[in-house]
Parts: C-alpha cells; structure tokens; sequence
C-alpha cells in the first residue's frame, strides 16, 4: 500500500488546510510566497469547468503521453441538425496529436440521448459522430430518434 502512495502522480493538488505564519517579517514574507504558490500550483492543476460556444478553452488537464506535458483545450458545438458541423481546427487539425474526448448529446424534444463518438459506421437506433480534418461528422442510423437540438464537445491535445 505505501508503495502505491509512493508512484502516485498527482499529490501536489491538495493544499494545506491551515498554516501558521510567523511574525518576523522576513520569515513571513518567505511564507506567504510559499503559499501563493502552493495556492496557484493547486488551482492551475485542476480541471477547469469553462466551456465556450465561440473559442478553444483551457482545460487545466495536464497529459504526459510524450516525455513532456501537454494540456488539453475544448469545443463546444450548439446544433439542431445532422448536417457536418465545421470545427475551425483545420488549420492545425494535422498537429493535434490526439482528441482526448469525442461527446455530446442530444433531445428529441422529450427524451436525452448520448452520442457515440468514434464510429464511422451507422449504428441501428443511434446517431454517432466521427471528426474529419474539417468537419464534426454524423452518422444516423435506422430507427434513430429525430433530434432537436444537441452539444458536442471536442477536448484535444496541443503542443503549446
């Protein structure tokens, strides 16, 4: 058990629910650095809950696929029709090195359904999505509910 707490990764997110500061004003300006960025060190390592209709966010999740960290942005699509949704990632789309998350909803007006992401085949009953250098694709499959209105979001990895 210790061992595992030893390789965990992410131990430094959690901050220090007291802390006594000295009066000496030396020590407590050294003090006060350490917990501002123990404070902001915390906050930019978690995820972040914005998500923007009209430009990329931040996530705040860090990926380690290479050996260095890549942090992941998001994208978020309104729309009322199967017809192929223009990302506006082309011009870098060959430079994603991978989408993190492909997924959405949708309402026939009464129900919510989840879209599949990742097929490029119609799925009987389902509609599901694929991403293509330019557009958010769909695939509606037989039986599939008439959809109303849905969100997709796109959360993709990037070299910044």
């Amino acid at each position: 058990m210790n061992n595992t707490i030893n390789n965990v990764v992410n131990r430094v997110p959690f901050l220090r629910t007291s802390r006594e500061f000295p009066e000496e004003m030396h020590m407590l300006t050294v003090q006060i650095n350490k917990s501002y960025l123990d404070i902001a060190t915390a906050v930019n390592d978690r995820i972040i809950g914005i998500f923007a209709t009209n430009a990329p966010a931040i996530t705040g999740e860090s990926w380690f696929v290479t050996s260095f960290r890549q942090r992941t942005f998001r994208k978020i699509f309104v729309f009322t029709t199967t017809t192929a949704i223009p990302h506006e990632l082309d011009h870098f789309y060959a430079s994603i090195p991978y989408f993190t998350r492909i997924w959405g909803e949708f309402t026939d007006g009464t129900n919510w359904y989840g879209i599949i992401g990742g097929s490029n085949v119609a799925i009987a009953g389902q509609i599901s999505i694929y991403v293509d250098p330019i557009n958010i694709n769909f695939l509606v499959g037989a039986g599939a509910p008439a959809l109303t209105k849905g969100i997709i979001i796109l959360e993709y990895m990037s070299q910044v």
